[in-house]
């Protein structure tokens, strides 16, 4: 027994040196054919001979790309991630370990360029609507910049006459589901859990001023965004001025003195606000919202008929 321990020691330890030595050769290979602008395709992936790939795309170990699928130049897949149906990836694209994008199923999933999917999150497969048949197409769009986050799933439409569609620049975390024929606008935040049934339109349908919240439906305005004022650099006394300029227009003690427009014309013409460049910059934007065919700003919930 102990000749037997003695025997499966070295063993052990040699197999885990090669193992490591294999791995730090394959990330040094990888790394080297990006450095160079070409792509790097793990010995363990399946790539189907019709896909399309662009320069510098990396992908991992035990992946898989359907003979549909196009891949945009600098595209990531970590391991076990996998691309199928008619499906295209824009540039710079990366796909988390054990992420899913597209289905075998008529029609197509495309995703725009710089977005992030997320850790077992599932994008563009077929629809959970009892309606659809299989065999007909179905369809997602996803714009730019949005990061999709883990666990997360977005389906595709239930009818070739209508689609599924996400706009730029969302953050959608974790375990959201977006079922078919949603419509998903751009700057938009999902918190964890959030669930959308088919057909819902998430949108505003008046402007929102600069540098204020709205929540609610319809949408109201609650405030402004002091911690994004806060994130972007904003000082102490230009949101102290944009705190004061919001209550005089949208806040006053007597809502019968003075009708908005008043109201705005007081602010723009304050000898200590109309100097403040944020300010001038909160009050354009509103009276931009009331120029010819622009829809006006959500209303404050505590507004009167004046």
């Amino acid at each position: 027994m102990n000749s037997l321990l003695k025997f499966r020691r070295p063993l052990s330890s040699s197999l885990t040196s090669l193992s490591l030595q294999r791995l730090s050769t394959t990330l040094h290979y990888a790394f080297e054919e990006k450095k160079e602008g070409t792509s790097f395709i793990h010995p363990t992936a399946i790539v189907h001979p019709n896909a399309v790939i662009g320069q510098g795309v990396s992908v991992g170990p035990l992946c898989t790309i359907g003979p549909s699928a196009k891949l945009g130049n600098g595209c990531q897949m970590h391991p076990s991630s996998h691309i199928f149906g008619n499906t295209e990836l824009g540039s710079h694209c990366v796909l988390m370990t054990g992420a899913v994008v597209g289905d075998d199923l008529p029609g197509h999933t495309v995703i725009g360029c710089n977005n992030i999917i997320g850790h077992h999150a599932v994008v563009g497969i077929k629809c959970q609507d009892m309606k659809y048949k299989l065999g007909d197409e179905c369809f997602l769009d996803v714009g730019d910049n949005n990061e999709i986050r883990e666990f997360t799933s977005i389906h595709r439409s239930s009818k070739s006459r209508d689609g599924t569609v996400i706009g730029d620049n969302n953050l959608i975390m974790g375990s959201c589901h977006i079922a078919h024929d949603c419509k998903i606008g751009n700057n938009n935040i999902f918190a964890n859990t959030t669930l959308l049934a088919g057909h819902v339109i998430v949108e505003v349908s008046q402007d929102v001023p600069k540098y204020m919240m709205v929540s609610g439906d319809r949408a109201e305005l609650r405030g402004l965004n002091f911690e994004g004022l806060r994130r972007c650099g904003f000082q102490v006394t230009e949101i102290k001025s944009l705190r004061t300029a919001y209550r005089k227009i949208f806040m006053p003690s007597n809502t019968n003195s003075m009708g908005f427009d008043e109201r705005l014309s007081e602010v723009e013409h304050n000898e200590d606000l109309g100097s403040v460049p944020a300010v001038c910059s909160m009050l354009q934007s509103i009276r931009d919202s009331f120029t010819e065919n622009r829809r006006g700003i959500c209303k404050f919930r505590q507004w009167s008929s004046s």
